[in-house]
């Protein structure tokens, strides 16, 4: 038990740890934990989200063009964070409690979720008082006893990664999935990750139908020393260029088998090599340069 947490007198009465978790039955379950010294609550999840509705959009936002996606895509993709109607009750009390705490406790989940409500938390009560994230990971009075001796400070980059999530789920779910509903079939829900994988295989496939093969030819050789008698100096080169123009090779082709526009490459057919082999073979070669890499 805990009966010996810190207190001060607060507005003529004893102010006590306010600990926030995220549902009732934990918080329940940790009040007993904890004992009279504490006043446990809980969000009863999330208490801040982007409007589900255009009744939700403040008064101040409603002639704005992106109120309806509650993002603001032109100002670094900017949420507009509500509170539900379902949630302002709670939200009252968080308050009404927060009045005679004398430090809180953000005791929410330690996942990404659970790192935003505690963000949200802080954000929408504002508290004037010391605010300390506590994490757990299982509720026994061992491990409450551990969280409550060592708080930390939120974890920002969770909080960043969440934000992120929400925003491209409410960017693809909320445009995309009408359009899953009018083609495919109601009820149907665009994701953020299936979306896009899913326009990546579609565009992938397309252009494997738009996709006409195209035929070229290079020359590679076996080369040897002069002279080298049975010691093994011999090597192999690939024709890189003719009469100072470069061959072609599979990267100068568009996907419809045609040369890209602007390569200026000399495109070798079998006849060209076959005879260009003819007249190389018995000639002379030297090495002009080495480059080391």
């Amino acid at each position: 038990m805990f009966d010996n947490a810190p207190t001060c007198r607060f507005r003529g009465a004893v102010a006590k740890p306010l600990v926030i978790v995220e549902s009732p039955a934990k918080a329940r379950t940790i009040a007993g934990f904890l004992g009279s010294g504490y006043v446990v609550e809980s969000s009863i999840g999330h208490i801040r989200d982007l409007p589900r509705s255009a009744a939700e959009v403040p008064a101040e936002h409603k002639g704005e063009s992106w109120a309806r996606l509650g993002i603001d895509v032109d100002n670094q993709f900017k949420p507009l964070y509500v509170v539900p109607r379902e949630k302002k009750e709670q939200v009252a009390k968080l308050r009404r409690l927060l009045k005679d705490a004398s430090e809180v406790y953000l005791a929410t989940d330690e996942d990404r979720e659970g790192e935003a409500i505690a963000w949200h938390l802080r954000e929408v009560l504002n508290p004037k008082v010391p605010v300390r994230r506590m994490v757990f990971h299982e509720i026994t009075a061992a491990a409450i006893d551990r969280a409550i001796a060592a708080p930390r400070d939120l974890d920002l980059r969770r909080i960043d990664a969440q934000e992120t999530r929400r925003i491209l789920d409410r960017l693809y779910g909320y445009e995309v999935s009408p359009v899953l509903w009018k083609k495919v079939m109601t009820g149907l829900s665009a994701g953020r990750v299936q979306s896009v994988a899913t326009r990546m295989v579609v565009e992938r496939e397309r252009a494997r139908m738009r996709f006409r093969s195209a035929q070229w030819w290079n020359l590679e050789g076996t080369f040897a020393k002069a002279g080298a008698g049975n010691e093994d100096v011999s090597f192999d080169a690939t024709l890189v260029a003719l009469d100072g123009r470069r061959l072609a090779t599979g990267r100068d082709f568009a996907e419809n088998g045609e040369l890209s526009a602007g390569a200026e490459v000399v495109v070798l057919d079998e006849a060209g090599a076959g005879a260009l082999v003819a007249d190389l073979d018995g000639a002379d070669f030297a090495v002009r340069a080495v480059e080391r890499k």
